[in-house]
């Protein structure tokens, strides 16, 4: 090995077996050669077998492979810090212990930093037993990236090929006391401090791997520590930045992703004072830091989510929860809301509808029939509401003759439309038609087939040509039709004395 090898791969190492021994193997074959790399890897107090895998490696390749052996630190910050104290490389690259590398990542990712005189580098990253990672940054090759109007912001883990010389200048290390996303704060400085960031993407440089138990620290990690962790993000990245579209650019990822991902579905299940400290943390933080332009770049549901925890209300943050993709929708002109809860005490703007209104209609319309005295009475439940939410939706009834009247559903789930069917207005017109609901919303006019009813319902009238029969029944495609014929009328026979 060179007295200064062009890159120093290392590699923090807890309990990571099987996974490890692809992980070195896979650095043992890389393209740019043992005469060029370092590998420093360091066994964070391993118990499975890890530590006598690396002396292996370290046995196998004499001057190529140094292991450090230490007592658990508690994350892989320690570990991490203590490898780049022993690095001697050009450049530095951080290998996690479960993921491995294409075998001419190393080669490819140096010779683009000399070539464009990157400080740092990033190589297409892939995804293994479903590992999900964001391809955004790796859409095309770029030599010149930015950190403020790109979607590195999305990418800040340290899985990267950086200078060393950056990292010295600015004795750049890994927070020690983050218990998790340590990695994140080293990487934001560096590409902050970077005279050049440049993306690889004609090629699968990484492989990030997501054990079979889920014991990646991402995935096991408490809600607490990953709050306190996004806490510490924040402010650290605020204190880098000045305050401005810069420091929005990177703000908004931890807002959109380490806080957001708090007040998701597994929220329920975190015990009430995780519930209440997550609330308060965020209502202090978006007091602070979550510009109008951070908040612009947000999902709606992020957007309503935040608002909510920030207004501390964990009940009604709670029922959002639940049920979603439940509530009912509200016409308001040519916009449409959706009516979660806090409606109309928060940014409209946190309840516009973005979805496929026709499908939530009808996922959510329920149908009553009951015969009546010369005909049928049908009752509607839609979930759609009239103006802020107080009065019923203006809805019609297409396909039938009827008296309809609308009503706020009695739970608040929708608009009852009432229809009463007389038979001798039904029996009029012979033929099959189909009975379909109208209504208006978001500037555009909607006709949605009635649910099929959980029985056919039958009634009859006389018609100046004879007897009809209206029925009610299910149709090819689980609506609701209905079919008028003719009754025939069979004589009498007389009976034989």
């Amino acid at each position: 090995m060179a007295e200064t090898p062009d890159v120093t791969v290392i590699v923090a190492v807890y309990n990571t077996m099987p996974y490890l021994t692809d992980c070195l193997t896979s650095l043992a074959g890389q393209s740019i050669g043992l005469e060029r790399l370092q590998v420093v890897a360091v066994d964070d107090g391993s118990t499975d077998g890890s530590g006598k895998e690396l002396d292996r490696f370290a046995d196998l390749y004499p001057g190529v492979f140094t292991v450090i052996h230490q007592d658990n630190s508690g994350g892989p910050a320690a570990p991490s810090n203590r490898g780049l104290e022993a690095a001697r490389g050009r450049y530095v690259f951080f290998l996690g212990a479960d993921d491995h590398l294409g075998a001419e990542a190393l080669e490819r990712m140096v010779a683009c930093a000399d070539e464009h005189g990157s400080d740092v580098v990033l190589g297409r990253t892939e995804g293994v037993n479903g590992r999900h990672i964001l391809q955004d940054v790796y859409e095309r090759t770029e030599p010149d990236l930015s950190l403020y109007d790109s979607a590195l912001p999305y990418s800040l883990s340290n899985t990267k090929l950086f200078r060393r010389s950056l990292i010295t200048e600015h004795g750049l290390r890994f927070p020690e006391d983050m218990p998790v996303a340590s990695d994140q704060p080293f990487t934001i400085e560096a590409c902050v401090r970077a005279r050049r960031i440049s993306v690889l993407a004609d090629y699968t440089y990484y492989y990030a791997v997501r054990r079979a138990d889920d014991s990646n620290i991402t995935y096991r990690t408490g809600p607490l520590a990953r709050l306190r962790s996004a806490e510490q993000l924040i402010t650290f990245t605020a204190g880098l930045l000045p305050p401005g579209p810069r420091r929005d650019a990177v703000l908004e990822r931890h807002f959109a992703w380490e806080l957001a991902k708090l007040l998701r579905v597994e929220f329920l299940d975190f015990e009430p004072d995780e519930q209440d400290a997550i609330c308060e943390r965020v209502d202090e933080l978006s007091c602070r830091y979550l510009t109008d332009r951070i908040r612009a770049g947000l999902t709606r549901t992020q957007r309503y989510r935040l608002a909510l925890a920030a207004r501390r209300d964990v009940a009604a943050l709670c029922r959002s929860l639940r049920r979603p993709g439940t509530e009912p929708l509200v016409l308001e002109g040519d916009e449409v809301f959706e009516r979660l809860p806090g409606y109309g005490s928060l940014d409209p703007e946190c309840f516009a509808f973005q979805g496929a209104v026709a499908k939530r209609v009808a996922r959510g319309m329920r149908l009553e029939l009951s015969p009546a005295r010369g005909g049928f009475t049908m009752r509607v439940t839609v979930p759609l509401l009239g103006a802020c939410a107080r009065v019923p939706a203006d809805l019609a009834l297409l396909g039938a003759p009827a008296e309809v009247s609308r009503a706020l559903a009695a739970d608040g789930s929708g608009t009852v439309l009432t229809a009463r069917l007389s038979a001798r207005r039904l029996v009029r017109q012979l033929g099959r038609r189909r009975l379909t609901l109208s209504f208006c919303a978001g500037g555009e006019r909607y006709e949605i087939s009635l649910p099929a009813p959980a029985a056919p319902q039958r009634t009859w009238a006389w018609h100046r040509f004879g007897p009809r029969r209206a029925l009610l029944q299910s149709g090819k495609h689980d609506n609701l039709l209905l079919v008028v014929s003719k009754i025939s009328l069979r004589p009498l026979r007389r009976r034989q004395p």
